[in-house]
């Protein structure tokens, strides 16, 4: 197949340098309040996708490369032309914290909305597992793909990531149980990968920028929240069904987590809750 198109640069990518200080700072901010802020104009949704699944298709290189056209995003082709990006604020520094580590990553920049994607699912999943995530590819020019790379990849546009599959069964189950919940929201789409064992994401920006807004708003509001953190006390009346659907969790997660061997569960005991999958 031949590579993909050179999509016209958006407008965003033609700023001026003082323009791009300007949304350089306004990203640090929003980087702060931990979500972004678009503009008053109206943001439709992606296309309600089918059946959410971490199998590769066609249909699922489709919609990244929709996605990627409706943001008129560039398919850089150069480490230069990477750089020129970087410069102008259209790309953002990825950078290690307690919750996420970079592995064996050439380039460590991406989109401003993936960098709060990954700091927001990295402190999810530290907290639901106890290990760091671990994201082992994000923005590649073209001329620095892989051989197995798909000729269609959306990574040279730098809206996608790569994260390493964990061993651990557990962490392994909430990490897949959340990436589908995301793509059921049409915010992301996620393929499992072999060879390396891995997971490939492509997020949606103006998509996952609307769902992390809703997202806080909903936590403003009381709604969402998890009592006692991480942990729950087991009340009269409760089921693991009912604990499990108040979290937006599951009940074999919460099983695997508490290493339960039946769903009985008593009044005063506690339970270590994954990390909601609304709540990423």
């Amino acid at each position: 197949m031949s590579s993909p198109p050179v999509v016209p640069i958006h407008s965003i990518d033609r700023m001026t340098p003082g323009t791009s200080h300007v949304l350089r700072r306004a990203f640090r901010h929003v980087a702060c309040a931990g979500l972004l802020v678009v503009g008053t104009a109206a943001v439709s949704l992606a296309e309600s996708p089918a059946a959410a699944s971490l199998r590769g298709s066609a249909a699922s290189l489709d919609q990244q490369n929709r996605q990627a056209e409706r943001h008129d995003f560039t398919y850089l082709r150069q480490s230069e032309q990477l750089r020129r990006f970087v410069e102008a604020g259209l790309l953002v520094p990825i950078r290690e914290n307690r919750a996420f580590r970079l592995k064996d990553v050439s380039f460590p920049y991406a989109r401003p909305e993936v960098k709060l994607f990954i700091e927001r699912l990295g402190t999810q999943y530290q907290r639901a597992c106890g290990e760091q995530l671990v994201v082992t590819s994000l923005t590649r020019p073209l001329a620095n793909q892989p051989r197995n790379a798909s000729p269609r990849s959306v990574h040279p546009t730098g809206m996608a990531l790569d994260l390493r599959r964990p061993t651990n069964r557990v962490c392994r189950s909430w990490l897949e149980s959340t990436l589908l919940y995301l793509e059921e929201q049409a915010v992301i789409e996620a393929t499992r990968e072999r060879g390396p064992p891995h997971y490939h994401i492509a997020v949606f920006p103006q998509d996952y920028a609307v769902y992390v807004q809703r997202a806080a708003a909903r936590n403003d509001s009381g709604i969402g929240q998890t009592p006692s953190g991480t942990r729950y006390t087991v009340r009269r009346r409760d089921t693991l069904w009912r604990i499990a659907r108040r979290h937006k969790t599951t009940v074999d997660l919460i099983r695997q987590v508490n290493q339960l061997r039946s769903a009985v569960i008593h009044p005063g005991q506690v339970l270590r809750i994954p990390v909601g999958l609304s709540a990423n």
